[in-house]
């Protein structure tokens, strides 16, 4: 397999997440997803795509990424200290991530839940609905170092 974003470092609870599975509360399953809605939105809109795509959301630190194609990004929600090939990025912006090149996202700066999107989107089996982990319930793990993550193809430029 080939293509995607690889993870060489973790940070603790990097899942994917989206924008969670309403309707199943009568069944006892909360609904979940993105900590930060509005983050999925904002990098939606960074990357002109639609905010159902999921994101790895990051709790307190990210870890470090490669890009086994090249990539669109955008990073959202709390802002972390971002890095491609050991030079800093902006937060709350998009950017590309060229092939083979390494992304590094450190602990947050102020807030908690930091977001890393994908042009096209991460593709993951859904499981009721979505897509993302809802960790209580045993839908979906923690993303883990060694996981690629494969993405969808990205029609914009």
């Amino acid at each position: 397999m080939s293509g995607g974003l690889i993870v060489h470092r973790a940070g603790p609870s990097l899942t994917l997440q989206d924008l969670g599975r309403p309707g199943y509360l009568a069944f006892g399953l909360s609904r979940g997803g993105a900590a930060d809605r509005l983050a999925l939105a904002e990098g939606a809109a960074l990357l002109g795509q639609g905010d159902q795509l999921a994101a790895l959301e990051m709790a307190g630190m990210g870890g470090d990424f490669e890009a086994a194609q090249d990539l669109r990004i955008a990073l959202t929600g709390a802002p972390m200290r971002a890095a491609i090939d050991g030079t800093r990025i902006a937060w709350n912006a998009s950017h590309a991530l060229p092939q083979g090149s390494t992304l590094t996202i450190g602990g947050a700066e102020t807030g908690t839940y930091g977001y890393l999107h994908v042009g096209g989107g991460f593709t993951a089996p859904q499981q009721l609905g979505s897509c993302g982990a809802h960790l209580a319930s045993g839908l979906g793990t923690a993303v883990q170092a060694g996981t690629r993550l494969d993405v969808t193809q990205d029609h914009a430029p």
